[in-house]
């Protein structure tokens, strides 16, 4: 079994994941770690807050074969509303600008969600920690189907730590999101690690059917102070799992007003990392003002997720090279704009990965 771009698929040659090892406002002269150049492995490095913590650690590559790349796909029109009508002969894939054949398309747009989510209990979102604690339940509770979907709760501080496991029971995950506390340094990047790393190995629906998608939802100011990962080594993680970021930012700084919605006159410090992590796995980030204002969000994350493309193509650059493959995905209907990962690296399975 595969995962194909977070939907699982029996008897396919795909993309392996590497083994997983052992387990107020925000500060504006943080600066935010860079994501990894196109074409040049990322290096390890600490953030500002990491003496102490124990040093560097490596990550382990992310990793694909000569079978499947995998893909999902989000299409809008010029209003931003989603396209769910286009077919296989409407889309082109380039990997370094080079046309590639599509091997499996699909327009899967009920399948069961297995979604990590990631509550920032942090000293600096001390002021708005109900609001996420809101947000958090409000989410859960608009995309949670019984019987179907499956959640896991993270709250980072100094370091992150699953307080709740994977599970459908909406009773259990408001408890545990209630009884939070805030207090400590921001590991933003090191939760994404560890979320990345589990959502890795979901249990997997029962019955003949065993696809799924693969959710990482982070609730935030974005203030990455305090941890061993460095912000691209977390995007390698997300990318590796195959899972697509949304964010949800609590920083209020820069926002505006607009109509009915909320909306971000600049950005800077914490939403740049939002942003990147988002960009950087085909997600999204929200900008909501006030509780009522996540409605919307919740709204436009709950049908996008069943709203987009499953694609995969063979590369035709077969090289293990370890290089950094540029992924760009076109159509031919014009006025779309089409949104996915970015790339990925081409590294050598390991001996006994799965």
């Amino acid at each position: 079994m595969t995962i194909l771009g977070g939907v699982s698929v029996i008897c396919t040659q795909a993309q392996q994941p590497a083994p997983s090892p052992a387990p107020a406002r925000p500060d504006w002269s943080a600066p935010a770690s860079q994501a990894p150049e196109p074409g040049q492995q990322p290096q390890p490095k600490q953030e500002a807050g990491d003496a102490g913590k124990g040093g560097q650690k490596k990550t382990p590559p992310i990793v694909s074969t000569t079978g499947l790349v995998h893909l999902v796909a989000t299409v809008t029109d010029r209003r931003h509303n989603f396209v769910t009508d286009l077919e296989q002969s409407d889309f082109k894939i380039l990997e370094d600008n080079t046309p590639q054949d599509i091997r499996f398309f699909g327009r899967e747009t009920d399948l069961p969600l297995r979604i990590a989510v990631l509550l920032d209990t942090s000293n600096s979102i001390r002021p708005r920690l109900p609001f996420e604690q809101d947000a958090a339940i409000d989410f859960l509770d608009s995309v949670i189907r019984r019987n179907k979907d499956m959640a896991f709760l993270m709250t980072f501080d100094n370091e992150p730590e699953v307080i709740q496991d994977y599970t459908g029971d909406l009773a259990l995950l408001t408890s545990a999101i209630r009884r939070q506390r805030a207090g400590g340094g921001t590991a933003l990047n090191d939760a994404i690690y560890r979320a990345s790393e589990k959502l890795v190995s979901p249990p997997l629906p029962k019955g003949p059917n065993p696809e799924i998608r693969l959710v990482l939802v982070v609730i935030s100011d974005g203030q990455a102070t305090l941890s061993d990962h460095a912000l691209s080594e977390a995007v390698e993680s997300a990318i590796r799992a195959e899972a697509v970021i949304y964010a949800i930012s609590t920083n209020t700084d820069w926002l505006a007003i607009s109509g009915d919605k909320p909306h971000k006159m600049h950005i800077e410090g914490g939403d740049k990392v939002l942003e990147e992590f988002a960009d950087q796995s085909g997600g999204r980030v929200f900008y909501p003002y006030k509780v009522e204002d996540l409605a919307q969000s919740f709204v436009d994350i709950g049908a996008e997720l069943r709203s987009q493309y499953f694609i995969a193509y063979s590369p035709k650059n077969s090289e293990v090279d370890g290089k950094y493959r540029k992924i760009q995905v076109q159509t031919d209907r014009k006025g779309m704009a089409v949104r996915t990962r970015k790339g990925y690296y081409s590294v050598a399975a390991p001996s006994g990965g799965k």
